[in-house]
C-alpha cells in the first residue's frame, strides 16, 4: 500500500463516529483535569469525583456538538463518565462487566463500521409497510438490518405467496430472528451477512430502518441495482436529495414511511 494510501485510510478511520467519540472521551478528561487543577489553584476548592465525572460528561457532549456527531452520541458522552464512576462505586462482580459487554457487543458491534445502530420497528411500521406492497402478485421482500425479524415475521404471515426475507450483520438479533421463525414454523427466511453484499436487482421490495449516515449509500447501491418497477422503502430517514415519490405519516406522532419507485 501507497504512503498516500496509508494516510486516507488513517483519516476515514479518525472519521467513523465511534472513534470521534472515543477521542473525545480522552480529550474531555484532560481538559476536565486541567479545569479542576486551576479551579483549586485559584479559589482552593477541590472537586469531587461526582463534580469531576459531570464535568467530563458536559466538555465531551460539547465537543460532540461541535464534531455535529449524532445526538444520541451527545447523551452518550455526558452519561459515559457519570456511568463509570456510579457503576464502579457498586462494587459489582467482574463477570457482571463482561456478560454486559458480550451482549452489548452481540447487538451493537457491527455499528463500529456499519454506523447503523440498533433500530426495532414496531406495529405501526408493519401496517405501513404492508399498506405500500403490491398485492396482484407474488413479491420478493428483503429487509436490510432486519433486528430482531418482528416485520419479517409478520409480513411472511399476511403475504405466505412472496418470498419474505431479512438480512442481520449483528450476530445476536439474527440469532434471535432465526429462532423465532423456527418456533412459529415461518415462511420467513433470515440471512446472516452484510447488506451491502446483498444484489438488489433480485429483490421487488428492499426496506431500510438504518441511520442518516447510511442513507446515500444506500439511495446509490438501489440506483445501481434495483430493476424497474421496483420499490425501496425507508423508515423515519428520508435520503439527502431524493424527493420520495409516497410519503406515509404516522397516526400517533411516530416516524414516516417514505417510499420510492424505480
Amino acid at each position: 500500500m501507497l504512503p498516500g494510501s496509508h494516510v486516507h485510510s488513517f483519516i476515514s478511520t479518525l472519521r467513523i463516529p465511534a472513534i470521534q467519540a472515543l477521542i473525545i472521551q480522552f480529550v474531555s478528561f484532560f481538559l476536565a483535569i486541567l479545569a479542576i487543577r486551576g479551579i483549586w489553584i485559584l479559589t482552593d476548592m477541590q472537586a469531587g469525583i461526582v463534580a469531576a465525572a459531570l464535568l467530563q460528561g458536559v466538555i465531551a457532549a460539547a465537543l460532540a456538538f461541535w464534531r455535529r456527531l449524532a445526538p444520541w452520541w451527545l447523551a452518550i458522552q455526558f452519561l459515559f463518565p457519570v456511568a463509570l464512576i456510579a457503576m464502579l462505586s457498586l462494587s459489582l462482580p467482574p463477570e457482571i462487566f463482561l456478560g454486559l459487554f458480550v451482549l452489548l457487543l452481540g447487538l451493537y458491534w457491527t455499528t463500529f463500521r456499519t454506523q447503523v445502530p440498533f433500530y426495532p420497528s414496531g406495529l405501526e411500521a408493519r401496517e405501513a409497510v404492508a399498506g405500500l406492497l403490491p398485492v396482484d402478485r407474488p413479491i420478493r421482500f428483503i429487509d436490510i438490518g432486519s433486528g430482531l425479524g418482528g416485520l419479517v415475521l409478520n409480513l411472511a404471515a399476511r403475504r405466505p405467496e412472496s418470498a419474505i426475507s431479512g438480512i442481520e450483520l449483528a450476530p445476536l438479533p439474527w440469532l434471535a430472528s432465526w429462532l423465532r421463525a423456527q418456533l412459529v414454523r415461518s415462511r420467513g427466511h433470515f440471512i446472516h451477512g452484510d447488506y451491502t453484499r446483498l444484489d438488489f436487482s433480485q429483490y421487488d421490495v428492499v426496506f431500510a430502518y438504518l441511520s442518516p449516515a447510511a442513507m446515500s449509500a444506500l439511495w446509490e447501491k438501489a440506483g445501481i441495482e434495483m430493476q424497474p418497477g421496483t420499490l425501496l422503502l425507508s423508515y423515519e430517514f428520508s435520503i439527502p436529495g431524493a424527493v420520495a415519490d409516497v410519503i406515509v405519516t404516522s397516526k400517533t406522532q411516530g416516524p414516516t414511511l417514505y417510499a420510492w419507485r424505480f
